[in-house]
């Protein structure tokens, strides 16, 4: 943990979908990943945006629509992105640094963003889809791994531990969007 006696974090929860580069980084770091459950891509939009109805969507139905994504910081890299296909060229991307902005800016200009699918009501409410995301180009970066990351050799905490197994938990109970 780049020569640090002390961690910042015990965990962090993530999501991988750029893997070799991702876990090259973790690895110069020395953080091991723990997978919890791989998925696909989806878009995650407003319940009333115009593409909210179809089973599925692509880059040209996305095309004229914001992207929206999280701002990363000055010292971040853009494959360190929280969105699936970050590398994607978009026509318009709006960067929004809070969870409120983006779902304001998801209703207010039907903007989109791509994620695992994974919608939690008690965080963001109703008014929200995930649609699967397809696309005939992209093969391998439509999907990612849910997991955490630690410290190399380092073991989790109880609490730490009963946390993970919530998510699992989590993960197991309302997120059947596996492939």
């Amino acid at each position: 943990m780049s020569g640090r006696s002390e961690a910042r974090s015990e965990y962090c929860i993530l999501t991988i979908s750029t893997e070799s580069l991702s876990k090259k980084l973790l690895r110069q770091k020395e953080l091991e990943f723990h997978h919890l459950k791989s998925c696909r891509a989806y878009v995650y939009l407003w319940k009333k945006h115009p593409l909210a109805d179809r089973t599925k969507i692509n880059f040209v139905d996305l095309k004229g629509y914001p992207c929206l994504s999280f701002e990363q910081g000055d010292e971040s890299s853009f494959y360190m992105a929280e969105e699936v296909l970050s590398t994607e060229d978009y026509d318009r991307v709006i960067k929004a640094c809070d969870r409120a902005t983006m779902l304001n800016l998801m209703k207010g200009l039907n903007g989109y963003t791509l994620c695992s699918g994974i919608i939690c009501e008690e965080l963001n409410g109703d008014d929200f889809v995930a649609v699967p995301f397809e696309d005939d180009r992209i093969q391998t970066d439509s999907s990612m791994e849910i997991g955490y990351i630690t410290g190399k050799h380092i073991s989790l905490s109880s609490i730490g531990q009963m946390y993970i197994d919530e998510i699992i938990k989590y993960l197991e109970n309302t997120a059947p969007l596996v492939f």
